[in-house]
């Protein structure tokens, strides 16, 4: 905003001098004055574009699949829990929506469950290295080019970081900048890239930044009895997604397929209700866990609406605006949403569980269809934090839902209670490679049981 101001400021003071020069008779030497005038104010550094080169999902290995009566058979050979958490654990795997084809890592099959510092840094590396090989293959690009690297865990913070452990595996420059993100939950994917967009924004050299969305799950497992805190071990499943942002597109190179069209973000942890709505505490027995409360739903709705009510004037076309306003006007019904799907064609949020997924999506006037990438990715891969929309992204690429020129909507919605969106559009027709797509094996099977798990 600032560089397109300075340089219509520049360009009037310009015609306003060689105006003011040619009419007052002044000698032809003091045009030189104005023009020096423009060329400085080309020298002022121009806001580029953020470029979303590619990105790339882990599948995890096959031997680490969990089908939900094996963890329900898990879950009863852990003497850890009573009668009751084990009723409840079943009810909310069976009920929720998700398959038998996720994935836990190794430590949370052991008997008894007892997962170490050195089991959570092993699953970093599971889930890390696979992934990020992969993209430096499909990108052509190098760790030794990565400029900024952003790895984003919520509950997972070891020393040295996780993205030390990533800088010293692939040898990065002495001078890369690192960063890494936690207690964000699943918002933290659209954060990761906001810090890479102000990282990237005003250089003229073309940069690279790196950011990893995943969750270390073991260090999640919850041994006790509080029924606030067992919804994770029911639905929280391995995952791991990688994204390659720059700033430029030159066509020597490697083609980006997607522009960062807008980022918002917004919270609500002033209010008590919200702050306390998700966290990580102790039971009354001393066990740790991350408890999700009872209006967890409501509180999710509120921060939402609010979400919405800065996204809409940005990204609404000026029609549905208007329309918006003349029924505010003429209605004192609170409950009108706007047509959202006229400003994006594809949305991705959290796979929080099916209940919570339905009503973001009648929230935002998206039924079956348009929920079909995030039911999918939470039948296939369960919740997989801040990764589940970057799956979502690979479903409807695999599908190829996405032409040049739509946008889809990322959605992220995390701890605190935060809220975070991003707007992405195609800038070029692309054929999704299903070797390197974590729907490559099981895309067949979609959306024909979409109706079971709505149902």
């Amino acid at each position: 905003m600032l560089h397109h101001f300075c340089s219509l400021l520049c360009l009037i003071v310009s015609i306003s001098m060689h105006t003011l020069i040619f009419f007052s008779n002044y000698s032809l030497i003091y045009h030189l004055i104005p023009t020096f005038l423009m060329l400085f104010s080309q020298s002022f550094p121009s806001p580029s574009e953020t470029y979303l080169i590619d990105f790339s999902c882990l599948r995890p290995a096959k031997h680490l699949r969990v089908p939900v009566p094996s963890l329900l058979e898990h879950f009863n050979l852990n003497k850890c829990f009573n009668k009751s958490s084990i009723a409840f654990m079943t009810k909310v795997a069976t009920s929720s929506g998700i398959g038998d084809e996720t994935y836990i890592p190794p430590p949370l099959r052991l008997i008894p469950i007892s997962p170490t510092h050195k089991d959570a840094i092993q699953e970093s590396h599971m889930l890390f290295f696979p992934t990020l090989n992969e993209l430096f293959a499909k990108t052509k690009v190098l760790p030794q080019e990565i400029d900024l690297l952003v790895v984003n865990c919520s509950g997972f913070c070891p020393s040295p970081s996780l993205s030390s452990i990533l800088v010293n595996r692939y040898n990065m420059r002495s001078d890369v900048k690192s960063y890494n993100i936690s207690g964000m939950g699943c918002g933290a994917g659209v954060i990761g890239v906001d810090i890479a967009k102000r990282f990237l924004e005003n250089r003229r050299a073309k940069l690279f930044a790196l950011v990893i969305s995943t969750e270390i799950v073991s260090t999640g497992w919850y041994p006790g009895n509080d029924q606030r805190k067992l919804v994770l071990n029911c639905l929280f499943r391995m995952g791991c997604a990688a994204a390659l942002v720059t700033n430029q597109a030159k066509a020597d190179q490697i083609q980006p397929k997607y522009c960062l069209r807008h980022l918002l973000r917004t919270q609500h942890t002033y209010d008590d209700n919200a702050y306390h709505v998700a966290s990580m505490k102790e039971d009354d027995e001393g066990i740790t866990g991350f408890s999700i409360e009872r209006h967890v739903e409501n509180a999710v709705s509120a921060l939402l609406w609010s979400h919405l009510r800065y996204l809409g004037p940005i990204i609404l076309p000026w029609q549905e605006k208007i329309r918006y306003v003349m029924y505010r006007i003429g209605s004192n019904d609170m409950e009108y949403v706007p047509d959202f799907k006229k400003a994006f064609n594809h949305l991705c949020f959290p796979s929080s569980g099916m209940q919570l997924i339905k009503r973001i999506g009648k929230g935002l006037g998206f039924g079956e269809e348009g929920l079909e990438a995030v039911l999918a990715t939470f039948h296939r891969y369960g919740n997989q934090s801040s990764a589940s929309i970057w799956y979502q992204m690979a479903y409807l690429e695999a599908k190829r839902k996405i032409k040049k020129g739509d946008r889809v909507l990322q959605l992220g919605i995390g701890s605190g209670l935060k809220c975070n969106s991003l707007v992405l559009e195609c800038v070029r027709d692309f054929e999704s490679d299903l070797k390197a797509n974590p729907w490559g094996d099981c895309l067949h099977h979609y959306p024909a049981c979409m109706h079971a798990i709505m149902t």
